[in-house]
């Protein structure tokens, strides 16, 4: 984490010290939770639920379990709008804590379902209702930490502080990892009676540590002064669409990197077991080794961005993330670990990492305080959409078959260009004063 001697910066008018450490620390947390319970899911419904949720475990049951992992991406645009509406409307922190208590909720919830020869068919249904949960939940979690972040940042390392939030996902996806190795080692009786429902118990105890650090955090500068001023927009929504609908667009294809972090945990997971023989333990510490690299690159990345722009970072990741992602995949159908374990560090920590830390910053600015919750929520869960679909529309035309590595690849390409190319049409921020983001003359009075 940061420093915990917090740098100066200059508090908006009429407004308490920012506190970007604190801020960083609470996203970092906040993050990490999301992402356990993400991985979590993730990996059980590579490895787990297609033979306790569905009927039988051949192709088909991994493909509408990888399905359910889906799911959470269809609710999110739709938490997007109530928990963004509700984050420009009655503060960062407050939506902050209740998406903090959703997710530990309906994860919990996850272990304690009935399975398929319980209840028959009620037990998917379940399964994707609690997924559902998770989404609305995440809709908010990313947008409200980078936005409180941001603004609690120093105008000149905004990018550092805001590659925190991102950063926590590496230390929940690693923790959630490290649980969930020993789980797949055990018997089959044990695996699929009791022994899976284990690692989604314990995000309770997580939760309930960021609950009570998160709890401390006070509200932004920047919207204690809006609501001083009665600069609060009545329909955030409105004036997003009116005013930033362009930035919302350029959010929304951005977005469609994320992609490349399911197809490395999920898809490749299954693609390694299924056509390249590898033991399930493996595919998992391979995803470790990725994230525990990018738990040092992240900031350095956020670090470089505040040097040389937002822009060159975010573009140098899409496009290293598409070009390494076929060696590293080729290399799940050998015996050589070493080289594993090398292409996986490569393609996640120093590639993917570099656009992964810099898009909390680049999306954020792109947006004015007034409306930067909803601009930030909306275009990113948007975009998620194909990030969240991705592990099953690539198996689903054959990228869990032999030779289904091409069909991956080209796949990575193609969202990884698309990324870039929106990219090229921003402006960059990273010398704008947080009070002048997103700013233009028609929005002062709105």
């Amino acid at each position: 984490m940061p420093s915990t001697h917090e740098p100066s910066a200059s508090p908006v008018p009429g407004t308490g010290k920012r506190t970007p450490v604190k801020a960083a620390l609470a996203s970092f947390m906040g993050s990490a939770v999301e992402y356990y319970d993400f991985f979590i899911f993730g990996s059980a419904a590579a490895l787990i639920f297609p033979h306790i949720f569905f009927p039988d475990a051949d192709a088909n049951a991994s493909i509408m379990s990888l399905a359910t992992f889906g799911f959470a991406y269809i609710a999110r645009p739709i938490g997007a709008v109530i928990l963004g509406h509700f984050g420009d409307r009655i503060g960062r922190q407050k939506v902050l804590m209740f998406t903090l208590v959703l997710m530990g909720a309906s994860t919990f919830a996850i272990g304690c379902l009935p399975t398929f020869d319980q209840v028959g068919w009620l037990a998917p249904i379940l399964l994707v209702f609690a997924r559902l949960c998770q989404g609305l939940s995440a809709a908010g979690e990313q947008a409200g930490a980078s936005s409180m972040t941001l603004e609690h940042a120093p105008d000149n390392r905004r990018s550092f502080f805001t590659s925190w939030t991102l950063t926590g996902t590496q230390g929940g996806q690693i923790l959630a990892a490290l649980i969930f190795i020993p789980v797949v080692a055990l018997p089959d009786e044990i695996k699929y009676g009791i022994g899976w429902r284990i690692p989604f118990w314990l995000s309770a105890v997580v939760v309930l540590v960021t609950f009570f650090i998160r709890r401390s955090l006070h509200e932004t500068p920047e919207f204690e002064e809006a609501k001083k001023t009665n600069n609060i927009a009545k329909l955030p929504l409105a004036v997003l669409l009116k005013f930033h609908w362009k930035d919302v667009l350029r959010v929304v294809f951005c977005a469609f990197i994320a992609a490349v972090s399911t197809v490395y945990g999920t898809l490749a997971i299954s693609y390694g077991k299924n056509i390249g023989n590898m033991d399930e333990s493996i595919t998992l510490w391979l995803v470790v080794a990725g994230n525990i690299g990018a738990l040092f690159t992240q900031p350095l990345f956020g670090k470089l961005a505040d040097s040389i722009g937002r822009k060159p970072v975010f573009i140098y990741g899409a496009i290293a993330s598409a070009a390494i992602m076929p060696f590293y995949l080729r290399s799940m159908e050998t015996d050589n670990a070493l080289l594993q374990f090398t292409l996986s560090i490569a393609v996640f920590s120093c590639a993917y990492a570099a656009a992964n830390a810099v898009w909390p910053s680049f999306y954020a600015e792109m947006f004015s305080s007034k409306v930067r919750f909803s601009g930030l929520a909306i275009g990113t869960q948007l975009g998620f959409l194909m990030a969240g679909f991705a592990p099953s529309i690539v198996a689903a035309i054959g990228g869990l078959e032999p030779g289904g590595w091409v069909k991956i690849s080209l796949f990575t390409a193609g969202i990884s260009l698309i990324a870039v190319f929106s990219a090229l049409t921003a402006r960059e921020t990273y010398r704008v004063p947080t009070s002048q983001l997103g700013s233009t003359p028609e929005l002062v009075n709105k």
